[in-house]
């Protein structure tokens, strides 16, 4: 077992197993902490406790110390200056005419470097670009392309649900969304109805679909003879999330709802 808090750099970022040491925190106390990429300044939002190995990526990094006021008014800095850098190297991506959309800048909590998140459609020659940057900054340049997922998350927005997006508010990591899980729910599969900000399925299929996978095993397909308390019939439809099947009635000659418990107590014919 290992003692570990969870930090998180981001709201709504992936959160980070460290090894607090001899310190005390509680969660929504800010850290610094030693990462692969250097020093950094983070949220705890998972109090101490104890996990298994398997949990835990090792060697653990450790919690240098609680951030005081000097570290927060470092962070506010590097969140001025990262603004002042978007606009710059704005102006730099015309200058040199790269087909390429600068979506944020952030600087490291030690100012080692400073990294640019751009999207394009493919591969951008962007060494002349870097060598201006490293000019003007006097700091080592990075340039990360990310996705459409990842862009909306860092932007954020309003879904069409009307919520916030729930890639910029909560969700820590992206799960695999697939066109199926809209067809399992009986959703629209009309793009438009399905498709996020980011023009990709939305992450929100995922939520019911383990309820939707565990309940679709246990009933009848469409078109599937069964038995009912009043005889048999023939599956015409279901409502997954409620557990109730229409039965067409093969005798009365009628539709009737029955609940999933009803049709597998008189048994699949």
């Amino acid at each position: 077992m290992y003692k570990v808090v969870g930090v998180r750099f981001k709201k709504a970022g992936k959160i980070y197993y460290f090894d607090p040491k001899e310190f005390v925190i509680e969660k929504g106390e800010y850290v610094i902490v030693e990462t692969a990429r250097g020093v950094e300044y983070g949220k705890i939002v998972v109090p101490m406790r104890e996990v298994e190995e398997e949990d835990v990526v090792l060697p653990l990094k450790t919690v240098v110390r609680p951030a005081d006021e000097k570290d927060r008014f470092q962070v506010e800095t590097n969140n001025i200056d990262s603004q002042r850098a978007f606009d710059l190297a704005t102006e730099k991506i015309k200058e040199h005419v790269l087909e390429m959309k600068l979506v944020d800048v952030e600087y490291t909590f030690d100012r080692n470097k400073i990294i640019f998140y751009f999207t394009a459609e493919g591969r951008v020659d962007f060494r002349e670009l870097v060598k201006d940057l490293a000019a003007v900054f006097r700091t080592r340049i990075e340039l990360r392309q990310i996705g459409v997922r990842d862009e909306a998350k860092m932007l954020g927005g309003i879904g069409p649900c009307g919520r916030m997006l729930c890639c910029s508010t909560f969700l820590g990591d992206f799960e695999p969304v697939s066109i199926k899980m809209a067809k399992d729910q009986n959703l629209s599969l009309n793009p438009t109805k399905i498709s996020g900000l980011c023009g990709r399925l939305m992450c929100c299929l995922k939520y019911e679909n383990d309820e939707y996978e565990e309940v679709r095993e246990k009933m009848p397909d469409i078109g599937y003879t069964v038995n009912t308390p009043d005889g048999k019939g023939k599956v015409v439809g279901m409502n997954i999330l409620e557990r109730i099947l229409q039965i067409e009635l093969f005798e009365q000659k009628r539709v009737l709802d029955y609940t999933l418990d009803e049709i597998l107590s008189n048994s699949v014919q």
